[in-house]
């Protein structure tokens, strides 16, 4: 259930409706804009409760009900899309962000070419696997803490935010130590005890799409990092999984113009997961801003051919160059930029 308030609208009476929600069992999320505040009512139970409960109290100007099973992610709870802010760079406004880097962090020289590279290509984040959750246990499983002092180092020798996964609740520390931005992965998109104590961080949090999730499973699982009041929450499609096999995974492209309808958090696309072959990269990228993605999660290895993991979908440092000059125009052809 949602409480609109009315512009102007006094701290006692949104006080009142807090109050009012907590006494029937409900929790309360607030979210306090410049004109007015809303009021998300939330719990299993709301739908049985009438809105004229919460209609007839001063100050209220409206009172709806969400339908759809996730609330805090939604735009009428949220109406303005969010901007997240990450050292500097804003995720969500007029500049398509791009995050570039290897898959894993193999060596502190791999890694610091690479950041160097794509930095003066036009990367604002530096992407790179610390901790590597692979399908057998026998592949290489990242260098764990000795990556992220080597992400620490771009950082702070570079100057620009690094991005590296959490894979589960005993990483979040550590990774929070050293990364800007903590993704969870597809397979831990539904993993509810991870996601509800990364909500307890103030660090963003970069949700990916489950390999078959829906979109509406999706946002749902946004919802559990945003109970908590963590706002700082992005949503990031990189595929999911169907009958086709010429690629990876089906990248979903048409799941960016839905987020932005129903949802106010900012969306990027993996199009390296999705493509699983360099080749297939670009194109992908493309169409993901001319759908209107607010940045790219991208794989980039100084040497393809010699990587531990995933180099058939990494780009080289020149093709990489090449993509990022092939994104300017379409960026500016949707009104806004790389």
């Amino acid at each position: 259930m949602i409480v609109e308030m009315n512009t102007g609208a006094t701290k006692e009476q949104v006080d009142h409706v807090v109050d009012r929600a907590h006494s029937l069992g409900f929790e309360v999320q607030l979210n306090i804009g410049t004109e007015k505040t809303v009021v998300a009512i939330l719990g299993s139970d709301t739908g049985k409760t009438d809105t004229d409960v919460f209609a007839v109290l001063p100050g209220v100007q409206s009172v709806s009900r969400v339908m759809k099973p996730y609330k805090l992610a939604s735009r009428e709870f949220h109406p303005r899309a969010s901007k997240i802010n990450v050292s500097g760079v804003e995720i969500g406004g007029q500049r398509v962000v791009i995050m570039a880097g290897p898959c894993a962090v193999e060596s502190e020289k791999q890694l610091m070419d690479t950041a160097r590279a794509v930095q003066k290509l036009g990367a604002s984040v530096v992407r790179g696997g610390a901790f590597k959750p692979r399908t057998s246990p026998f592949s290489f499983q990242g260098l764990g803490q000795d990556a992220l002092k080597m992400l620490l180092k771009v950082k702070s020798d570079l100057g620009i935010p690094v991005i590296t996964e959490v894979i589960d609740i005993q990483g979040i520390e550590p990774v929070a130590k050293h990364a800007d931005i903590l993704p969870v992965g597809a397979r831990n998109m539904q993993n509810f005890a991870l996601l509800r104590e990364l909500s307890k961080l103030k660090h963003p949090i970069l949700l990916k799409r489950g390999l078959s999730a829906t979109v509406t499973e999706w946002l749902t699982a946004a919802d559990y990092l945003l109970a908590q009041g963590n706002r700082r929450v992005i949503l990031c499609e990189r595929g999911i999984r169907t009958f086709e096999d010429t690629v990876r995974f089906s990248l979903d492209i048409s799941s960016i113009p839905v987020i932005k309808q129903v949802s106010h958090l900012p969306v990027i696309v993996d199009p390296s997961h999705a493509a699983g072959h360099w080749a297939y990269v670009p194109s992908i990228a493309k169409a993901a801003i001319a759908a209107g993605a607010d940045g790219i999660l991208i794989e980039v290895h100084p040497k393809p051919e010699e990587a531990l993991v995933d180099g058939l979908q990494s780009l080289d440092i020149p093709n990489f160059e090449r993509l990022m000059k092939d994104l300017r125009p379409i960026a500016q052809a949707v009104g806004r930029y790389v």
